[in-house]
């Protein structure tokens, strides 16, 4: 059970001067006990935004350019190591064996039907290289995550766009690897 005393921020309208700012306002934000405010909606702003550690928080524009290239570069980084991974899968395969059958036609010829299996060896440098590579896709799907869970418009941006260019870039190499393994066997 978590410890925290969560409960919605709503405007003050007492004696107390109302808060100023770009990104002051509360509506859609939840303070959490230890006074962090976490917002829960959407929003477009640059001033007091906490992103993924402790000490880095965003305060001006430039900040706010800064890690909107960042969180762009890793989602393409993202999605650069699921179609890299895929291809050394690919590119290392091992145990390839053929199974072929006689399939009846429609015209009553027989014909050959071959299905073609692939394994991989647990023990192997390219099965590790594998392993670490989905650590470093795991943790980078997370931080994305993360990220977006701000709720800030120009960091959802950012990444959203960043996984349409990194796919742009490199699902077409996919397509490409697929086809050619296909009909080379």
């Amino acid at each position: 059970q978590m410890n925290m005393d969560m409960h919605h921020d709503h405007h003050n309208h007492g004696t107390m001067a109302p808060p100023t700012g770009p990104d002051s306002h509360a509506d859609g934000a939840v303070h959490c006990a230890g006074g962090m405010m976490m917002q829960m909606t959407f929003y477009f702003g640059y001033t007091n935004v906490e992103l993924l550690f402790a000490g880095l928080v965003i305060n001006t524009p430039g900040e706010m350019a800064g890690a909107c290239i960042g969180c762009f570069l890793l989602a393409v980084l993202y999605e650069g190591l699921k179609i890299g991974r895929e291809f050394l899968l690919r590119r290392n395969q091992v145990n390839v064996r053929y199974n072929s059958m006689p399939v009846p036609g429609a015209d009553g010829t027989m014909l050959m039907e071959t299905h073609k299996t692939v394994g991989q060896r647990m023990l192997s440098l390219s099965h590790l290289l594998q392993t670490v590579l989905h650590i470093i896709q795991v943790m980078v799907s997370y931080f994305l995550m993360l990220v977006f869970m701000t709720y800030n418009a120009y960091l959802c941006i950012a990444v959203a766009a960043g996984a349409g260019v990194g796919y742009f870039l490199f699902s077409w190499k996919k397509a490409v690897v697929v086809d050619i393994t296909e009909h080379c066997h």
